[in-house]
This record gives C-alpha cells, sequence and structure tokens, in this order.
C-alpha cells in the first residue's frame, strides 16, 4: 500500500529544513528506512524523487527526503561539504527518531541522486553511521573532464555501496567508474541503466520523470534486501 507523507522540519545548526517521511499503509517491523537527497538542481520535490520514494512505500520500505539548506533558503549554488555533511547527519538522526516512534528495526540506508549521494558517502566517511549507501547516478567527475575524478573518500568505506548509473551518463565514464567501483572491493556493486542518461533518461524512450525514478525502486530495494 503507498504511503501517506508527514511533513517534517529538521533542524540543522541555527537554520532547518523541510523533509518528507513516507511510510507503508501495512508496513514489517523490520521495515527499512530510505532517506533520500535531491541532486544539485532540484529539491525534495522534483516528480524524479516523488516517483521514486512513492514506488519505494509500496514496495514496502518507509522513506525521508528532505532538502539542504541552500534548496530551503531559495539559492542555487549547493551547501559546501561541511554544510551537506551537517545536514546529513541531523537527517538521519531525523529518521532514527521516527523508526523508533513506530518499532521499527529494520536498516537505515543513506540514499541520494547525484550531489546527493555523493554528500552522504562523505557523512559516511566523516563518521555517520548508515547500514547502506545508494547512489542514483553519482558525480564521479565533471562532464568533459574525466581527470578531475571525486573518489578518494570512497576506498576506505566499509559500508555497503550501490551505485545505479546510466551508461550515458556524461558525469561518470563507464570504464572510470568500473574500475572505482573494482578497487572499492566486495562491498560496492555496480548496476547499470542501459541509455540512461544522468537523470536516467532514456533516448527514444521518453517517459515522465516520476516514472523514471520510480523505474529505480526495484533494483534499490533488492540491493537493501541483501543487508537485512
Amino acid at each position: 500500500m503507498p504511503a501517506t507523507d508527514q511533513q517534517l522540519t529538521i533542524p540543522v545548526g541555527d537554520a532547518t529544513v523541510s523533509a518528507a517521511y513516507g511510510r507503508p499503509g501495512k508496513p514489517s517491523p523490520h521495515a527499512p528506512t530510505v532517506v533520500v537527497a535531491h541532486g544539485a538542481g532540484a529539491g525534495m520535490e522534483h516528480p524524479f524523487l516523488l516517483g521514486f520514494t512513492a514506488a519505494l512505500n509500496v514496495l514496502g520500505l518507509a522513506t525521508l527526503r528532505f532538502n539542504f539548506p541552500y534548496r530551503e533558503a531559495g539559492r542555487k549554488f549547493p551547501d559546501r561539504p561541511p554544510v551537506a555533511i551537517a545536514t546529513w547527519r541531523a537527517v538521519m538522526d531525523a529518521a532514527a527518531n521516527q523508526a523508533a516512534l513506530r518499532g521499527d528495526t529494520g536498516p537505515l540506508v543513506a540514499c541520494g541522486k547525484s550531489f546527493g549521494g555523493r554528500m552522504a558517502s562523505m557523512a559516511v566517511a566523516a563518521g555517520m553511521p548508515a547500514a547502506g549507501l545508494v547512489y542514483l547516478g553519482y558525480p564521479l567527475h565533471p562532464p568533459g573532464k574525466p581527470d578531475k575524478l571525486r573518489d578518494e573518500h570512497l576506498y576506505g568505506l566499509a559500508t555497503p555501496m550501490l551505485f545505479l548509473q546510466g551508461t550515458r551518463d556524461t558525469f561518470a565514464t563507464p570504464h572510470i567508474l568500473e574500475d572505482v567501483v573494482s578497487r572499492i572491493g566486495r562491498n560496492a556493486v555496480l548496476q547499470w541503466v542501459e541509455g540512461g542518461d544522468h537523470s536516467f533518461a532514456v533516448a527514444g524512450h521518453k517517459r515522465p520523470a516520476g516514472e523514471v525514478g520510480a523505474s529505480l525502486a526495484v533494483p534499490v530495494a533488492g540491493f537493501i534486501s541483501s543487508l537485512e
């Protein structure tokens, strides 16, 4: 059964950010909670994230999606890593509290689209607990600049990781990402979305963003089930 979102306000330092907590209609007491961050150019209400989290709820997982402070304030330029990491910590604590209130004992997973996923990995590298990390299009390098990799912190992570990536994603040259995942080790899994770009849109197969996001729920839920 689908969830009904509960709107939350989460303190982050001297500010607050908006969040939406979704729980399946008939959840298992061991249902995982997936905390979902948006990408650099869109907030938590983007149809892609709405479709993705709604589909996870239907599959029996709880979700909590949130805004970073820059998006909450209406700014376009993303927060610097210290602010983004502090936000991730605060939101993960809030998600853990929501799960505890309902007696949910399932794993707490950090998931993010592009920038949001990269910041989740940096937060875990800085000590934030998470049962797993899910990257919806990891921004391994700027488009056209494969020499400027954003990978150094990944090799020290023992947390299970899923890289879900489009084969046409200009932010991750396929053979370079495959090499990075191989060097991370057995705790990292790479799953390709054939023909997908950085937004997972497939050329010649036009779909609404919400439907595209929803299509990623099954592989993500499958990965998370392996953590339990």
